[in-house]
Parts: structure tokens; C-alpha cells; sequence
């Protein structure tokens, strides 16, 4: 996870390095890289029954902290739109809060399929926005297509954290001290 979070730069980096050749390509490389380590993270956790509260929770944030960097670097390319961005970066922040109010009542959000499949659908339309393919498929790019099935995905897990969840936001709060 650690990983992740220390290419969210060099991948910025190259997605914005017009001048050097290749740039998108090399930033699509370093993406996939950064995200098969989070396939690896989880398939080390499950071999290995599962890890720890603070090893979820960092997990995801370092996950959260790709995307929306990463996004935030294509939008500012013109590889990306914003309303997109705004969508998943909205979403990520909204269930990073809702996993936290869990963790502090001492609670785990264990990764749904909604969850997944949105982490699939995002990481894929992500690298497609890099290598963009030269061929529009109607109106939009491939890329382009992927995204809104990312943001489909996105919304919908959304929406599966809030139903799952809502009765732990509703819930009387308890005190907490700094």
C-alpha cells in the first residue's frame, strides 16, 4: 500500500510531462504497476486469513489516494473530464468517512462486490484514458465509455455503503476525545 501511494507523484509527474516522448505511456506502465500491487495486497490478505483493522483501512485510503490523484493528472491533460473526476473523487471521500465513523466505533467495512468491481471499472478506464485509443466508438473514446461504466460502478457502490451503513451514521453518537 505504501507503494501505491509513493507512485501517485511520478505517475502525476509523467502525465504531465509533454516533453518527454511517450509520456502517457510511461504513466499507464507505472499505473498498472501501482495497481497490481493492490490485487497482490489482496491476495496476501486473503492467503493469509485476512489482516488487520488499521492494514484495511490504510489499504483503501491508499487506494483512494491513487485514484484521485491520478484522476485529478488526467483531467488537467484534457484526458479526463471533470464531472467524472467529480464523481468518483466524491464518492471515495463520502465512503472514507462512513468507514471511519465504523472504525471508530471499533467496526470493519469488509470490501464489497460492488466495491470491487467499482476498483476494476476505475483502474481500468483509468489506464485506457492514458494509452486512449485513436478510434472514437461513436460519439466518445473507448476510455471514455469505460469511465462512465466506472461511474455507474461507482454510484452504485456508493449507494451500497449508504443503505449498508446508514443505520451506523443514524446511530447515537458516542463521545469522542481528542
Amino acid at each position: 500500500m505504501i507503494f501505491r501511494v509513493a507512485m501517485v507523484a511520478p505517475i502525476m509527474a509523467f502525465a504531465r510531462a509533454d516533453h518527454i516522448d511517450n509520456h502517457l505511456l510511461v504513466a499507464a506502465g507505472l499505473f498498472a504497476l501501482a495497481t497490481f500491487t493492490d490485487f497482490v495486497d489482496g491476495w496476501w490478505a486473503r492467503r493469509t486469513s485476512g489482516g488487520t483493522l488499521l492494514g484495511a483501512f490504510l489499504d483503501t485510503t491508499a487506494d483512494k489516494i491513487l485514484v484521485t490523484g491520478v484522476l485529478l493528472a488526467l483531467v488537467s491533460v484534457g484526458r479526463v473530464s471533470i464531472w467524472p473526476a467529480s464523481v468518483i473523487i466524491f464518492r471515495e471521500f463520502a465512503v472514507m468517512a462512513l468507514r471511519g465513523v465504523v472504525a471508530q466505533r471499533g467496526g470493519l467495512i469488509k470490501p464489497s462486490t460492488w466495491g470491487k468491481i467499482k476498483a476494476v471499472s476505475q483502474y481500468l478506464a483509468i489506464f485506457l484514458a492514458f494509452i486512449r485509443l485513436a478510434d472514437r466508438w461513436g460519439p466518445w473514446y473507448l476510455d471514455q465509455w469505460a469511465m462512465l461504466v466506472a461511474v455507474i460502478a461507482t454510484i452504485g457502490s456508493a449507494w451500497g455503503y449508504i443503505v449498508a451503513f446508514w443505520s451506523v451514521v443514524r446511530a447515537e453518537p458516542t463521545e469522542v476525545r481528542a
